[in-house]
C-alpha cells in the first residue's frame, strides 16, 4: 500500500508530525512518500529532516492508496482538487485551530494503522465548478470543496449582484458580496455570514449574501442540480473579486458572469471515528469559541 503524507511545512514544524504518521504506517507495512499540498520556496523551510526526500504531489497521486494531510483546513483546501483527480482518498491530521475535515488531532497518529486493515468508512464530499465568462469567454476556472465568494474587496463600499438559478433570477443582493457553498463550505465563511449548518454528506448548493443591505436577501439551500449565475451588472461602475476556497482573487469587471455547478468529480474523505457530524461540529465550535 502506498500512502503519501502531504504536511503543511508551516503548521507541521520540522514535519514532526508526518515523521510519527511514516513511523506508523512503515511499521505497519505501508510504502510512504512525502509532497507538500502547494509549491513551497526551500529557502523558507528551516530545518528539515536530513533523510526525508520532497516529491511531486501529481507525480506520485497516479498510484497511491491514500493522502493525508498534516495541517489545517486550508492544507486539506490545497491537496483536495489534485486528490479527487485521481481518486485518491483524503485523511486529514488536524494542526491547525478547528480543522472541520480532519480526523485526526496531532496525538492520534497511531489510528492510521487502521487504513492497512481495512478498518475505516469513506465520505463523499460534494465539489463545485467555477468558472468566470467576459463576453462569452472562459477567463478562469476552478474546483471548490468549500465554496465560491464574490466580494467587494477591501473598499468601503457595496456592489450590486444579481444572482441567478437556471436563468430565473434568485436574489438581488446589495452588500459586501455572495457566497456559493457546497454543504462542505456550510460551516466555512457562509457560517460566519449567517448560512446554516448543512450536513457535509448532502448534496446541496447553499447560497448565502454577505452583509446584504436588505431585509429580503436571505440565505438559501438550493438543489444540487441547480445551474448558478452570479451577474455583475454591465451598468455598474464597481469591480468585484472572486475567490475559490480562500485562494487568490480574480478580479471581476462590469458585465462579468461566474457560473457555479456541481461537479462529475467528488471527494472522498477517510473517517476513522464512530463520532457524529453533530458531535464534531459542537465540540469544534466551542472550541473556536474559547479561543
Amino acid at each position: 500500500m502506498k500512502i503519501i503524507l502531504c504536511p503543511n511545512p508551516f503548521r507541521d514544524k520540522g514535519l514532526k508530525a508526518a515523521v510519527e504518521a511514516q513511523r506508523v504506517l512503515t511499521g505497519a507495512g505501508a510504502k510512504c512518500e512525502y509532497c507538500f499540498p502547494f509549491p513551497v520556496e526551500q529557502g523558507n523551510l528551516g530545518g528539515l529532516p536530513p533523510n526525508i526526500k520532497i516529491k511531486e504531489l501529481k507525480a506520485e497521486l497516479p498510484e497511491a492508496d491514500f493522502l493525508i494531510c498534516f495541517g489545517g483546513d486550508g492544507t486539506i483546501l490545497h491537496a483536495a482538487k489534485d486528490a479527487s483527480s485521481y481518486g485518491v482518498p483524503i485523511i486529514g491530521v488536524n494542526m491547525g485551530s478547528v480543522g472541520f475535515m480532519a480526523e485526526l488531532e496531532q496525538n492520534e497518529t497511531t489510528k492510521l494503522r487502521r487504513l492497512l486493515s481495512g478498518d475505516y468508512k469513506m465520505e463523499n464530499r460534494m465539489l463545485l465548478d467555477v468558472r468566470v465568462l467576459r463576453d462569452g469567454r472562459t477567463l478562469f476556472r476552478s474546483m471548490a470543496l468549500n465554496d465560491a465568494v464574490v466580494t467587494k474587496g477591501g473598499v468601503a463600499r457595496v456592489i450590486d449582484l444579481q444572482i441567478y438559478g437556471d436563468k430565473s433570477l434568485i436574489s438581488n443582493v446589495f452588500g459586501d458580496g455572495v457566497i456559493v457553498a457546497t454543504p462542505t463550505g456550510s460551516t466555512a465563511y457562509s457560517l460566519s455570514a449567517g448560512g446554516p449548518i448543512v450536513e457535509p454528506t448532502a448534496e446541496n448548493i447553499i447560497m448565502t449574501p454577505i452583509s446584504a443591505h436588505t431585509l429580503q436577501a436571505k440565505a438559501m439551500v438550493l438543489d444540487k442540480n441547480r445551474f448558478i449565475q452570479v451577474v455583475l451588472p454591465k451598468n455598474s461602475r464597481k469591480m468585484a473579486y472572486l475567490s475559490v476556497d480562500g485562494g487568490k482573487s480574480f478580479k471581476l469587471y462590469p458585465g462579468d458572469t461566474v457560473q457555479v455547478t456541481r461537479s462529475r468529480r467528488s471527494l472522498s474523505l477517510v473517517r476513522l471515528s464512530d463520532k457524529s457530524f453533530y458531535e464534531v461540529i459542537n465540540r469544534k465550535l466551542e472550541r473556536r469559541i474559547r479561543q
